[in-house]
């Protein structure tokens, strides 16, 4: 796995063989609506349709409605246009075999079965009932006493208390990679995470865009304009000119558990503003490929997605945003994807502050050590970041895998070195170093200690700022 700051790894870990879908904006099958008030115009955009068959395919067919001159079916991303062949018109396609849909979040309530535990465990289902005394005739006296609510309820919570933040984004624009250059419009959604009109969205949803109007759950409407673009996955903040907006609460993706409650809000298909869908955490730590880049560290949900709902937020059962959904897998069933709110938070303290976004860079590539590579390798350390390039048989290839001049060489990281801990923090199965170094800022001293041999260094890094172009 490649650090936040790293070139590509040649991390052993296989992916499976399901193609994935970016599900951004909702297109309009027309020419922009000039104005914003209008929703996008034609057939509403639905997951493209893909064989996840365990041979690789090649060759995809052109899909029947990329002939609709003049205006694009597909959004910007930094990617050829996909042929893939969609069940309906949709928003962006994916670039072949193994890409992602980038996300966009659902219009039905999934109510999962198997959380009603764990939040019971937290207090989220307790509530005081009134209670009527042992005889209808008798005294009119009431007492209190908790009662466990269903799971439904804790929904309704949520959507009361988190619906308000949760806007509607209208962009329009002009694809490059249209050979028409004829302007588009799309829907997207995003988090209001500061009341003084900041919003968290996915950089699919705005990018290429020369207009952006976001529009709150009472219908208000704002221009915005994009603050700034992640360099590091597919996040972007955007700015309203307004004060005293409902923000969100930002809560901590660190502790989410397999199996509790999540909950999501968006716009699905970019007509159903405001819609709720529920799931559980599926998994986590999840790696993917989109035709915008690599994804890591993802939360895996069954919370139903559609294109529409890019950038808007999973929510935990307390009406906390845990995460900004952003990618489903193309025709599936409850497969879908969010960016754990802890990688975001590092740029949205940045733009309060009135800083670049940017991220850290550190200039190694590495593979996170399992149980298979220790015993292949006979490794010293049965967890860490094995600052390494392997071969296909999970053999060095004898290449540094240190970018020479960097901030990992400067500081005397070297091939071979196994990074077991930063700041104190044990790199492991649930803390990949990527996922640690997010944490930081370009500019910041972290101690990194590391196994060498049969000995035990610590070391203190001074990180760079990540390339935008480096994936």
């Amino acid at each position: 796995m490649t650090d936040p700051s790293s070139e590509p790894t040649d991390e052993t870990q296989p992916h499976d063989n399901a193609a994935w879908q970016p599900i951004d904006r909702t297109p309009a099958t027309g020419p922009a609506d000039p104005s914003p008030d209008a929703a996008p115009a034609g057939t509403a955009a639905g997951p493209v349709s893909y064989s996840p068959a365990p041979e690789p395919r090649t060759d995809w067919t052109r899909p029947s409605w990329a002939d609709r001159e003049p205006t694009p079916e597909h959004w910007f991303e930094s990617a050829a246009p996909v042929t893939a062949e969609p069940v309906v018109a949709a928003r962006r396609q994916g670039a072949g075999p193994g890409t992602v849909i980038a996300a966009a979040l659902v219009a039905a309530v999934l109510a999962s079965g198997g959380t009603v535990a764990a939040l019971t465990a937290t207090g989220a289902f307790d509530r005081p009932q009134v209670a009527a005394t042992a005889s209808q005739n008798a005294s009119s006296a009431t007492v209190k006493q908790p009662v466990t609510l269903d799971e439904s309820s804790a929904i309704i919570d949520v959507a009361a208390k988190a619906g308000p933040s949760v806007v509607r984004i209208y962009t329009k624009g002009v694809d490059p990679t249209s050979p028409t250059q004829q302007e588009q419009s799309g829907v997207g959604s995003g988090i209001i995470f500061d009341s003084a009109g900041w919003i968290l969205t996915n950089r699919h949803v705005v990018a290429g865009t020369t207009d952006l109007t976001v529009q709150l759950k009472d219908g208000t409407k704002y221009e915005a304009t994009t603050y700034g673009i992640d360099t590091l996955t597919d996040l972007a903040i955007i700015k309203v000119d307004a004060t005293g907006l409902p923000a969100a609460t930002i809560g901590d993706s660190d502790g989410l558990k397999v199996g509790e409650l999540v909950v999501a809000i968006g716009s699905p298909l970019g007509t159903f503003d405001n819609s709720v869908t529920s799931g559980i955490v599926s998994a986590l730590g999840r790696d993917i490929t989109t035709d915008g880049g690599h994804l890591r560290n993802l939360i895996q949900t069954d919370a139903a997605i559609n294109p529409g709902n890019s950038g808007g937020p999973l929510l935990d059962a307390t009406g906390a945003v845990i995460g900004v959904n952003t990618a489903i897998a193309r025709d599936s069933t409850g497969i879908g994807f969010s960016i754990p709110i802890d990688i975001a938070r590092p740029v949205m303290r940045q733009a309060l502050a009135g800083q670049k976004l940017a991220r850290p860079y550190i200039g190694i590539q590495y593979v996170s050590i399992d149980p298979q590579m220790v015993k292949h390798l006979k490794l010293p350390s049965s967890a860490g970041a094995y600052v390494q390039i392997l071969d296909p048989n999970g053999d060095p290839t004898g290449e540094d895998a240190v970018k020479p001049s960097s901030p990992a060489a400067v500081a005397g990281i070297k091939t071979g070195d196994i990074v077991i801990s930063i700041n104190g923090q044990a790199i492991d199965a649930t803390h990949p170093l990527d996922a640690i170094l997010t944490q930081f800022a370009p500019g910041d001293k972290i101690t990194i200690e590391v196994i060498r041999g049969k000995d035990h260094k610590t070391l203190t890094v001074t990180l760079g700022t990540r390339p935008p172009d480096l994936r």
